[in-house]
């Protein structure tokens, strides 16, 4: 990457962001765009792919029309600062997990694509940039997307985070810490909203501490069910994991993810 330094007059630092959509403006195909917030314009891009290093991975909670709406934030140094922000639950994003998760190496640039497919869904296909080989693996729409994001910050050498909430991204910090475990362990948001409604609430910020607690437990409970012979065993791992990390200083979505780990690592062992 170039390093030096342009003196003189120039555009402040700002990221430039990529949305995913196949869509089209005046008769202009695309399947990504820039958005112009000021002019509430679309803006197509005609290039396919964008070449740089996958620098970080963020998942950033927004809240559209009432509804739960958490992005996939994929950070690219190139010639600027991209983001490629999509629904974190989108074709998009999951084959761009599924192949990101072949890559050990981010030090080394990617050209990151976007493919047509059938009804207007969008695909992405990852290159190495040097080789222009495809980085491929098989489709698995049933994934632990949790463990694959987490896996990929892990091994571009940072934690799991989110980013900081700009003023139309605010969200009570109890809704956030729920939205980032669900999307960690991929637990169905329906079972969310079923379980709250049993609480006769609407949102877990609604709710005391220790009911959130107990909705904590139970989705990750839910993810190691069947990682378990015996399910008192997957209550006492999660205790000494999380529960007991967490009380000593642990960052809480931290200590599920290096939980996680631990689990998957010990049933392929036995396996």
């Amino acid at each position: 990457m170039n390093t030096e330094i342009q003196l003189g007059l120039c555009n402040p630092p700002e990221p430039v962001y990529l949305y995913v959509k196949n869509g089209e403006v005046s008769g202009e195909f695309f399947l990504w765009y820039h958005y112009d917030i000021d002019k509430d314009k679309t803006i197509p891009v005609q290039q396919k792919g964008l070449t740089g290093y996958l620098s970080e991975l963020r998942l950033t909670a927004k809240e559209y029309k009432g509804k739960d709406n958490l992005k996939l934030d994929i950070v690219v140094a190139s010639d600027e600062v991209y983001i490629i922000r999509t629904g974190v639950e989108t074709n998009f994003a999951k084959t761009f997990l599924l192949a990101a998760s072949q890559v050990y190496d981010f030090s080394k640039p990617l050209i990151i694509a976007v493919t047509s497919g059938e009804e207007n869904t969008v695909f992405c296909r990852l290159y190495d940039a040097s080789t222009k080989v495809i980085i491929r693996r098989e489709w698995n729409p049933n994934a632990d997307w949790g463990s694959i994001i987490a896996e990929i910050q892990s091994r571009l050498g940072g934690a799991y985070s989110s980013v900081p909430l700009m003023a139309e991204q605010q969200i009570h910090p109890q809704d956030l810490r729920i939205k980032q475990i669900r999307t960690l362990l991929n637990y169905p948001l329906d079972l969310v909203r079923e379980w709250l409604g049993f609480q006769d609430v609407r949102s877990p910020s609604q709710l005391p501490i220790s009911k959130i607690d107990t909705l904590v437990k139970n989705m990750c409970l839910a993810w190691a069910a069947h990682k378990f012979d015996h399910f008192p065993d997957a209550e006492d791992s999660y205790q000494q994991q999380v529960v007991d990390a967490v009380a000593n200083g642990t960052d809480e979505l931290t200590a599920i993810k290096t939980w996680m780990q631990q689990v998957q690592t010990a049933k392929v062992e036995a396996s």
